[in-house]
Protein backbone atom coordinates (compact mmCIF):
# COMPACT_ATOMS: atom_id res chain seq x y z
CA UNK A 1 0.00 0.00 0.00
CA UNK A 2 2.23 3.27 -1.32
CA UNK A 3 -0.81 5.66 -0.10
CA UNK A 4 -1.61 4.75 2.89
CA UNK A 5 0.67 7.33 4.94
CA UNK A 6 -1.15 9.96 2.84
CA UNK A 7 -4.53 8.56 3.54
CA UNK A 8 -4.55 7.22 6.81
CA UNK A 9 -5.91 4.16 6.24
CA UNK A 10 -5.01 1.62 3.61
CA UNK A 11 -8.90 0.72 3.16
CA UNK A 12 -9.40 4.33 2.17
CA UNK A 13 -6.83 3.57 -0.02
CA UNK A 14 -8.11 0.75 -1.52
CA UNK A 15 -11.30 1.97 -2.32
CA UNK A 16 -9.98 5.05 -4.10
CA UNK A 17 -8.02 3.18 -6.06
CA UNK A 18 -10.42 0.61 -6.53
CA UNK A 19 -13.10 2.96 -8.08
CA UNK A 20 -9.84 4.79 -10.20
CA UNK A 21 -9.24 1.69 -12.23
CA UNK A 22 -12.74 0.56 -12.72
CA UNK A 23 -14.70 3.82 -12.65
CA UNK A 24 -17.12 2.77 -10.32
CA UNK A 25 -17.74 0.52 -7.45
CA UNK A 26 -20.44 -0.93 -4.94
CA UNK A 27 -19.30 -1.43 -1.11
CA UNK A 28 -18.96 -5.73 -1.00
CA UNK A 29 -17.47 -5.83 -4.87
CA UNK A 30 -14.31 -3.79 -3.37
CA UNK A 31 -14.68 -5.82 -0.53
CA UNK A 32 -14.81 -9.12 -1.84
CA UNK A 33 -11.64 -8.11 -4.54
CA UNK A 34 -9.34 -7.15 -1.35
CA UNK A 35 -10.92 -10.72 0.31
CA UNK A 36 -11.89 -8.52 3.83
CA UNK A 37 -15.12 -7.60 4.89
CA UNK A 38 -17.67 -4.92 4.00
CA UNK A 39 -18.06 -2.87 6.60
CA UNK A 40 -14.65 -0.95 7.06
CA UNK A 41 -15.11 -0.45 2.76
CA UNK A 42 -18.36 0.70 3.65
CA UNK A 43 -17.61 3.00 6.45
CA UNK A 44 -14.71 4.42 4.28
CA UNK A 45 -17.05 5.21 1.39
CA UNK A 46 -19.36 7.43 3.43
CA UNK A 47 -16.33 8.92 5.10
CA UNK A 48 -15.68 9.87 1.59
CA UNK A 49 -18.72 10.91 0.49
CA UNK A 50 -19.23 13.51 3.07
CA UNK A 51 -16.33 14.36 1.76
CA UNK A 52 -17.68 15.39 -1.49
CA UNK A 53 -14.32 13.10 -3.18
CA UNK A 54 -17.15 10.42 -4.29
CA UNK A 55 -20.66 10.23 -5.11
CA UNK A 56 -23.12 7.49 -4.55
CA UNK A 57 -26.75 6.22 -6.85
CA UNK A 58 -29.05 3.44 -6.33
CA UNK A 59 -28.90 1.20 -8.98
CA UNK A 60 -31.75 -1.47 -7.97
CA UNK A 61 -31.02 -2.01 -4.44
CA UNK A 62 -27.12 -1.32 -5.04
CA UNK A 63 -25.45 1.33 -4.26
CA UNK A 64 -22.63 2.56 -6.93
CA UNK A 65 -20.07 4.89 -5.96
CA UNK A 66 -17.86 6.87 -8.33
CA UNK A 67 -15.70 10.16 -7.93
CA UNK A 68 -17.58 13.16 -7.94
CA UNK A 69 -16.81 15.14 -11.36
CA UNK A 70 -17.32 18.18 -9.37
CA UNK A 71 -14.51 17.69 -6.72
CA UNK A 72 -11.94 20.57 -6.96
CA UNK A 73 -8.74 18.29 -6.79
CA UNK A 74 -10.07 15.08 -8.96
CA UNK A 75 -7.84 16.02 -11.79
CA UNK A 76 -4.49 15.38 -9.49
CA UNK A 77 -5.68 12.75 -7.10
CA UNK A 78 -6.20 10.66 -10.24
CA UNK A 79 -3.16 11.61 -11.60
CA UNK A 80 -1.94 10.13 -8.07
CA UNK A 81 -3.69 7.12 -8.00
CA UNK A 82 -2.73 6.26 -11.35
CA UNK A 83 1.27 6.72 -10.56
CA UNK A 84 0.24 4.35 -7.49
CA UNK A 85 -1.35 1.72 -9.35
CA UNK A 86 1.77 1.44 -12.05
CA UNK A 87 3.71 0.77 -8.78
CA UNK A 88 0.87 -2.26 -8.08
CA UNK A 89 2.36 -6.08 -8.69
CA UNK A 90 1.70 -6.87 -12.17
CA UNK A 91 -1.19 -9.70 -10.98
CA UNK A 92 -2.99 -7.25 -8.98
CA UNK A 93 -2.76 -3.99 -11.17
CA UNK A 94 -4.42 -6.91 -14.01
CA UNK A 95 -7.48 -8.02 -11.56
CA UNK A 96 -7.88 -4.06 -10.99
CA UNK A 97 -7.74 -2.93 -14.62
CA UNK A 98 -9.64 -6.50 -15.73
CA UNK A 99 -13.56 -4.98 -15.77
CA UNK A 100 -16.12 -7.79 -16.53
CA UNK A 101 -19.26 -6.96 -15.29
CA UNK A 102 -21.38 -9.24 -17.23
CA UNK A 103 -21.78 -12.87 -17.48
CA UNK A 104 -19.68 -14.66 -20.12
CA UNK A 105 -21.86 -16.36 -22.95
CA UNK A 106 -23.30 -20.09 -22.46
CA UNK A 107 -20.54 -22.12 -24.02
CA UNK A 108 -17.95 -19.95 -24.73
CA UNK A 109 -14.25 -21.01 -24.12
CA UNK A 110 -12.42 -19.21 -20.96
Amino acid sequence: MLLEPLFGSKNRERVLVFIQARGEGYAREIARFYGIEHSPILNQLEKLESGGVIVSRKVGRTVQYQFNPRYALLSELKALLDKAISYYPEDIREALLMNRRRPRRHGKPE
